[in-house]
Parts: structure tokens; sequence; C-alpha cells
């Protein structure tokens, strides 16, 4: 299939599924060993896996390329951390609500149509109501949890920006599987503390999260970056919440209620009228601005 600003749509929405069901496979592992640890499994298999599929050149690269690539890294190493960080303190739907302000604040930042910021307000009501945080009530908040939470939102947002930036620096896979090993470095004095508890299932699953939630929807979302507008891409990770809860239906037994369901229809809603909106004729490069 030939990737272009009609099919890329596709692409993030695989890289969503993938993510999700990764992260519920997550779940079961940072309690036995830790956030960091947990986070450096992933991204280490990660590493191994785009290196050897990829084959980066180190040569020709210029000075901005490399700060690019580096920065990129740090941003996975730091939006990862921090978001398993909170879920040592916070609900899972409280985590996820706070964090997943960080893109849709970049969307409407972003945004030039009416629509646009119409959608992203339907997407911030459906991502509250799938997430249960109006059924969370505020002294089980941990301000050291919000404070990782939010912490992996702007993380999330500067991810985005420097995931576009990297795929217009590098070529194929190139920038990616650089900037898995400045996150592997970048997580591994943290990560390694944990390293006596690990057995041979936790780095099994480990592997597995690796190829959910790193290497499938980062190279998916890498190449769809290249072909969507900022605004797009953020609007159309609203499903995100939605997908999870599927994820967690089916891995976890978690089971949704009605206001969930009315918060999905909700973001569904608002990633309909993003693809509409895109289906205009509008040059991709344009969309993306100067960045």
């Amino acid at each position: 299939m030939s990737v272009d600003h009609r099919t890329a749509p596709l692409l993030v929405l695989g890289g969503v599924v993938s993510v999700q069901f990764g992260g519920a496979f997550a779940a079961t592992l940072v309690p036995r060993i830790g956030a960091p640890g947990s986070v450096l499994l992933r991204l280490f298999f990660a590493m191994v896996i785009l290196y050897a599929v990829a084959r980066p050149s180190w040569r020709g690269r210029s000075r901005s390329d490399w700060g690019t690539v580096v920065l990129f890294g740090l941003a996975l190493a730091a939006m990862n951390t921090s978001f398993y960080a909170s879920l040592a303190h916070l609900p899972i739907g409280v985590a996820v609500t706070i964090e997943f302000l960080g893109p849709l604040g970049l969307a409407a930042a972003l945004s030039r149509r009416p629509r646009d910021v119409v959608a992203v307000a339907a997407a911030a009501l459906g991502v509250v109501l799938v997430s249960g945080v109006l059924h969370t009530s505020w002294d089980r908040l941990d301000l050291v949890g919000v404070g990782f939470a939010a912490l992996a939102g702007v993380m999330w947002a500067a991810y985005i920006v420097l995931s576009q930036r990297t795929g217009k620096a590098f070529g194929g896979l190139d920038g990616l599987a650089l900037a898995l090993i400045v996150s592997t470095v970048a997580v591994a004095p943290l990560g390694l503390t944990s390293v006596d508890r690990w057995t041979p299932r936790d780095v099994a699953l480990g592997l597995g999260i690796a190829v959910l939630s790193s290497v499938l929807p980062y190279s998916l979302e890498l190449v769809a970056l290249r072909h969507l507008a900022q605004r797009v891409f953020g609007i159309l990770l609203s499903l995100e919440p939605v997908v999870a809860a599927v994820a967690g239906f089916v891995v976890l037994d978690q089971v949704l209620d009605r206001g969930q369901v009315a918060g999905m229809a909700l973001v569904v809603l608002a990633s309909v009228i993003v693809l509409g909106a895109q289906s205009r004729p509008e040059s991709p490069d344009a969309a993306m601005g100067p960045g």
C-alpha cells in the first residue's frame, strides 16, 4: 500500500491499536520490576530490532540532524518513564486523561479550522468520559503522580513534533533506530537497578511489549507523519482511550459503563470530523508548517 495523505491515517490507527494492547500487557509488568525496568526492557528490545532492520548509517549526518535525533530519543525516554511512573501513584484512567492533554493541546494550538477546534473539544470530553476520571474522588489523587502524568503529556507533544522532524531528516527508519539508542542509554542507569528482580518471563514479556508498544507504533507513526499535519495526528490520537478500553477488556477483563461508551462515541465522532476535513485538497508540507 502506497502512503499518502489519504492512507496515512490508517497507519496511525494501526499504531494506536498496537501501543494500547502493549500498554495493557505492560500494566502486568510494572508492579513486578518497576517503571524504569519495564521501560528499559521495552526500549532495549525495540532498539535491537529496529537497528537490525534499519541498519542506519552513522556517516553523512549534519550536526542539526544529530541534535534532532538526540532530542527525539530523550523525549521517548522521558515520555515512557514518566507515564509508567505515574501509574504507581494514580488510577490509570486519571493518568491517561492527564497525559492526553499534551497532544490535545498541541492539536488545538496548531489548528486553523473552527471544526478542528470543535473536534478537539469533543475528543477532550470523550477522553474524560472514557477514562472514568469523573468517578475518581479527588482525595485519591497524588500530586507526584499528577506531575509525572503531566510531564508525560508534555513529552508526548514533544514526541509528535520531533518524530516529524526526524522523519524528514532521516530516510526510512534510520532516525527511529538511532533515537532508540539514545532512549535506552538514558533509561539504563535507573532501569538496571531492578535487574536482580527480572525473571525469564519478565524479559519475554518485555520483548512482546517492545514490539507492540514501540517497534510497530513508532514505525507506523514515523511514516505517517511524513504525510500528516501535526494537528491531524494529534486529534487522531483521541482514539487512544477507546482502544485502551478494548484492550483492557480483552487483556485485563475490564468492563465499560454507559458513560464510557458515550465517551467513546464522542472520540470517534471527533476522529471522523478530522478525517473528513483531511479529504480536502491540501499540501501535506504546507499543513506541517515550518517545523
